[in-house]
């Protein structure tokens, strides 16, 4: 089996030259957690997801602790919003780069990147490279565990 078997060809994308707060609007509106970022050729060149746009309203010292438990309430910072400079900069400052799996992947190759690169969502191509569709890890992992035998299965 492989990745094509199991994949979403609906895929919710957008162009290298949209704006963050474009891409955010995306997110809202197709509820969704990852955005291919696509070429004009429908190539992924890069992926951006809910956690890196979700930066631009974290505090700061997030990053700087390593259990953020402590904190009970984050205030006034709860109410604030990322500067409109900054929403409006291309989704190219904030994505990450593409990983990409062709459609003839097997399951467990593209289950081992997810694993790897802790990737909820993983973009697939075809032979041209342009978009094809999406795999999460859960369409993946289910179709793995669809494969086993039901060895040892108790007889009636």
């Amino acid at each position: 089996m492989n990745i094509r078997d199991c994949m979403k060809r609906d895929v919710v994308s957008i162009a290298a030259e949209a704006t963050l707060a474009e891409a955010a609007r995306v997110f809202v509106e197709r509820h969704v957690g990852l955005l291919p970022v696509l070429d004009a050729a429908r190539r992924p060149i890069g992926a951006l997801g809910l956690r890196e746009l979700l930066t631009l309203e974290l505090p700061a010292f997030v990053q700087l602790v390593e259990d953020v438990d402590f904190v009970h309430d984050f205030g006034a910072v709860e109410t604030t919003r990322p500067d409109p400079k900054a929403l409006a900069q291309p989704v190219t400052t904030l994505m990450r780069p593409a990983t990409t799996v062709r459609e003839d992947c097997g399951l467990l190759r593209a289950y081992a990147l997810m694993q790897q690169g802790d990737l909820h969502d993983l973009p697939v191509v075809g032979t041209d490279g342009a978009l094809a569709g999406i795999a999460s890890r859960v369409d993946v992992g289910t179709a793995i565990l669809a494969t086993w035998k039901a060895e040892g299965k108790p007889t009636g």
